[in-house]
């Protein structure tokens, strides 16, 4: 049984490393022609992966992160779905769009806040420009359950939608008051047997652990309830409490919110009950059935993170298109605007709304192999990387070895000449791990309100 009071003293500003370097170092030093130049010097051989954010939501979900707007005048869609289309024409001169397609996901704001028209037109505009998607390409879409309807639903399968996720968060009705999201069970059962009708081949779901009035009684009871659901994954993250970032967040009262030996006791409880039910722990927060292509992913090391999640689909050139969207390529990463009206600004002046981003160097490189192969595969190989990458591990990185010992007598890993391994308990804290090989973490170390904690 775990010390949970013991591994309290891990929980500390981190990031999630859905990239690395962070978003945090992304900046307008990346000037808009070397990112042409970058997009437009791809190889062609590369597929891509595509991701679409439609960023409206009728009401604010005060746990939210995501860059959302709210609304409930349709005028405002429409015309987000015409600069989109401007957007599609501009990206196309610059890009070879007749690459393959292995990838493509809608998330947001609430995807589905757009009717089954709407839907159907942005798809079709979509694939007008981009012909060669693969046959079993992941085409995916977030949902909240309270804004689905079968027409939608419909319209996901005649297009060649295959995988959606649903937004649980919590099951309990004081947690859902508490974040302005109220959701019974039996929306959410309904919305997802209408996803399993139109034969969306993964059925999945999201829940969050550490939201206000959460404890680990309570949370048992959503995990079960969740589990008559039959998802074929649960992506189960963590609350990222950043009040200072997102002004909604400001309505959660912080003292009603779990501590952190609480919110370990949740996450090691979530482990022991989903995997005792047939489900494989897959990165930091996914269990997925063993037949599941992320758990085969898993177990021949090919398991990718990017900012979609985790993936098995590596070694592709990731185009964010739409308000806020982040882009990836072999060395580079790029955002596009925030703001709405920059945005499209950018698009009337006939530009790609490209705001900021970084290049990667020597070094960035060699540390974001190591940081996302702890982040996806809980493993490094060290002599695979020292072959990859023609280096001396144990020299290079002599000051993350020194900083990994704690945690090594603390069980949380074994690390030797040839691999440096999480402990399952580890795993719980790989995003603490990781941190000694950021070479960016001294920068933020003396900002508290600069990630989101760990624990």
């Amino acid at each position: 049984m775990l010390d949970f009071a013991k591994f309290t003293k891990y929980s500390k500003p981190g990031p999630r490393y859905t990239s690395y370097p962070t978003a945090l170092e992304f900046s307008d030093s990346y000037e808009y022609d070397t990112y042409i130049k970058k997009m437009e010097s791809q190889d062609s051989s590369r597929p891509l992966s595509l991701y679409f954010h439609l960023p409206f939501c009728k009401s604010a979900c005060y746990f939210c992160g995501c860059n959302v707007v709210f609304t409930s005048k349709e005028e405002k869609m429409v015309r987000y779905m015409d600069y989109l289309k401007k957007e599609l024409k501009i990206l196309s001169t610059h890009l070879d769009c007749t690459r393959e397609v292995i990838q493509m996901h809608f998330g947001g704001g609430t995807p589905t806040y757009f009717n089954a028209a709407q839907m159907k037109e942005i798809i079709q505009e979509i694939k007008s420009y981009f012909p060669n998607f693969i046959e079993g390409a992941e085409i995916s879409c977030e949902i909240d359950p309270r804004y689905i309807y079968e027409e939608q639903m419909k319209v996901m399968n005649e297009t060649g939608f295959n995988r959606v996720s649903f937004g649980i968060q919590d099951f309990n009705e004081k947690v859902q008051v508490a974040v302005h999201r109220v959701q019974p069970y039996n929306i959410t059962k309904d919305s997802m047997d209408l996803a399993r009708k139109y034969n969306m081949l993964s059925v999945n779901v999201d829940l969050i652990y550490g939201l206000p009035f959460q404890t680990l009684e309570t949370f048992k009871e959503t995990l079960e309830l969740a589990l008559t659901l039959n998802p074929d994954r649960f992506a189960v993250f963590n609350y990222a409490h950043v009040p200072w970032l997102k002004k909604t967040m400001r309505k959660i009262d912080e003292t009603t919110l779990p501590l952190p030996d609480e919110k370990l006791q949740i996450m090691q409880y979530t482990i022991d009950f989903l995997t005792s039910n047939g489900y494989k722990m897959i990165g930091m927060d996914h269990f997925a059935k063993p037949e599941d292509e992320l758990f085969k992913a898993i177990k021949t090391g090919e398991l990718h993170r990017n900012f979609q999640g985790y993936t098995t689909k590596g070694g592709a050139d990731l185009i964010g298109i739409g308000l806020t969207s982040i882009g990836e390529g072999v060395d580079s990463y790029n955002q596009n605007f925030k703001v709405m009206g920059e945005y499209e600004e950018a698009i009337d002046a006939g530009k790609l709304p490209f705001e900021r981003g970084v290049v990667l160097n020597e070094d960035d490189q060699i540390r974001q192999y190591v940081i996302m192969e702890l982040m996806s595969n809980f493993k490094l190989d060290i002599r695979r990387f020292e072959k990859l990458y023609n280096i001396n591990f144990k020299e290079y990185f002599a000051d993350a070895i020194e900083a990994l010992k704690p945690f090594a007598e603390d069980e949380l890993l074994t690390m030797d000449e040839n691999k440096i391994e999480c402990s399952e308990t580890g795993t719980l804290l790989i995003r603490n791990i990781a941190m000694p090989f950021d070479a960016y973490m001294k920068n933020h170390a003396a900002n508290s309100k600069t990630f989101s904690k760990t624990v």
